[in-house]
Order: C-alpha cells, then sequence, then structure tokens
C-alpha cells in the first residue's frame, strides 16, 4: 500500500516558489504558482502537454529565472546566494537524458559525469573517488555489476536505473523527473513504476518531484499531487486527497474516471 503522506514529520521546504510566473510572448507559461517540496515527501506534477509542467522544473531546478515571484533552496531565496553552489545537488533528469549520451560511455562513466553536469568524460578531470561514487551509486540502484557495460547496450529499466545512480552522484537534496517514462514502451514503464517505489524505499527522506500526463506511471510510493492547467495551479495537496475524477476531468477538459486500485496504483478512462 501507498505512503502515509501524515506520518512524515513537519519540516522546512527544501525547494519552493512563491506566486510564480513564467511569461513568454505576452503568455504567462506558469501564472502565480506556489509549490513547496519537503523531505520525504514524492510529488507528481499532472496535466495536459504545454500546462507548464517542464518549466516549472526548470525553475525549480535553478536554470530558469521565474518573470515574477519568488524561489528558495535550503531555505534560501534566490537572488541572495550563488547558484552555482546549489544547483549541482538538485538533481534533475528528463527522458531526452538518454537520447542526449553518447551510447558508447559505460554506465560508470555516464553517473561519474554527473559531478559536473556534463555529457561527455573528456570534458574535466576526474579522480579515484569520482570512480569509486559513480560504483557506489550504481550499486545503490542495483546496477553495479553493469558499471563497464556501454549505456547503448543496457535495457531501457537499466538505462533508467543508471540515469537514477546519476541523480545520486552530487549527494543532492531533491530529484526532478521530468516525463522519466516518455521513451519507454509498457514494459519499460512498469519497471520505471517499479523502480521508483525502490528508490523511495531506499532513500525515505530524499524528496523527489516527478513529471507525467499518464495517472497509471504514478507510482504507489507518490505522496503528493499537483495538477496544471494552463500554467496555473488547479489543485495541490495529498494524493489520495486531490487526485479524483472532477479535478481529472477538469485539468484535461475531458469527462474522465479516475479509480484506485488496492496496490495504489491509479486508472483513468474517459467516460
Amino acid at each position: 500500500m501507498p505512503n502515509d503522506p501524515g506520518s512524515l514529520p513537519t519540516l522546512d521546504p527544501l525547494l519552493a516558489t512563491e506566486a510564480v510566473s513564467v511569461v513568454r510572448g505576452g503568455r504567462a507559461v506558469l501564472d502565480r504558482v506556489t509549490f513547496a517540496v519537503l523531505p520525504g515527501e514524492r510529488w507528481v506534477v499532472l496535466g495536459p502537454n504545454g500546462c507548464g509542467k517542464t518549466t516549472l522544473l526548470k525553475v525549480l531546478s535553478l536554470y530558469l529565472h521565474p518573470s515574477s515571484g519568488h524561489v528558495s533552496a535550503l531555505g534560501r531565496q534566490l537572488g541572495t546566494f550563488d547558484v552555482r553552489t546549489v544547483r549541482p545537488r538538485i538533481a534533475y533528469s528528463s527522458a531526452s537524458l538518454s537520447a542526449e549520451l553518447r551510447p558508447a560511455l559505460t554506465a560508470e562513466e555516464v553517473v561519474m559525469t554527473a559531478r559536473h553536469g556534463a555529457l561527455e568524460p573528456w570534458w574535466h578531470d576526474y579522480g579515484p573517488p569520482d570512480h569509486e561514487r559513480a560504483r557506489e551509486c550504481l550499486a545503490r540502484l542495483a546496477v553495479g555489476a553493469f558499471a563497464a557495460s556501454p549505456f547503448g547496450a543496457l535495457s531501457s529499466g537499466e538505462q533508467q536505473r543508471v540515469l537514477l545512480a546519476r541523480a545520486l552522484m552530487n549527494d543532492p537534496f531533491v530529484v526532478l523527473l521530468d516525463e522519466p517514462s516518455a521513451r519507454l514502451d509498457l514494459g519499460g514503464r512498469e519497471d520505471l513504476v517499479r523502480i521508483l517505489d525502490g528508490f523511495a524505499a531506499a532513500n525515505p527522506m530524499l524528496p523527489t518531484v516527478t513529471v507525467t500526463h499518464h495517472v497509471d506511471e504514478i507510482a504507489p510510493s507518490t505522496t503528493h499531487c499537483m495538477m496544471l492547467r494552463d500554467g496555473a495551479v488547479l489543485a495541490t495537496g495529498r494524493v489520495g486527497d486531490v487526485l479524483d475524477s472532477a479535478r481529472l476531468s477538469e485539468c484535461f477538459g475531458t469527462a474522465l474516471t479516475v479509480e484506485r486500485r488496492d496496490n495504489g496504483r491509479f486508472s483513468a478512462w474517459s467516460r
């Protein structure tokens, strides 16, 4: 059964936005979004294509400054600290990352290059501690045996484990996942759900924010849900309280029925 969010301790937010807007071409891609991520929370951000999900993750990763509003990381407001000291500890991974990585890179190199946010090992110098840390991260995701294997030769599930291991390289305080299942088939998607649950169990206080537009990709370990529509927050809160048929229908602009099964997984279909 899914974790009970009510059992999590009350702590200060690690990442937060307050009335954040991002305006492009006169249109608000994000419209006054207020959001906070606390230790131990595992968020899913739901919404149709173009609703601002990826833009929100870019703001949270400190790679995109908002047009208005405030962003804070580790209790410090953006603009009062050097983002270069904080950004490496915000692990950001997307489905497109696997396509950007050279297939001949070993799994160890894929993980190790996260030390400097690089895609190739020759861009920076790495020492024995970096190699050791990369192998340690791979072992934590149960893919240590593939350290010397070419990334392109791994299965989709193995690649997802390597990418999550890469996210751990810099001892992050939060993990942001942008549609991690976008390039996966049905089997790969189901593997990913199991991987995310295992990741949550192994790192209980490390929060995650996962963006998707498919409720059947929500892992049972998910604790909280935010719904975005047209750049604005439609609903936010504990996943069991927020994710219902009425809100999901409003979010996607079509009549939908959502059901939560006994195993904690969600299903949705058109009425």
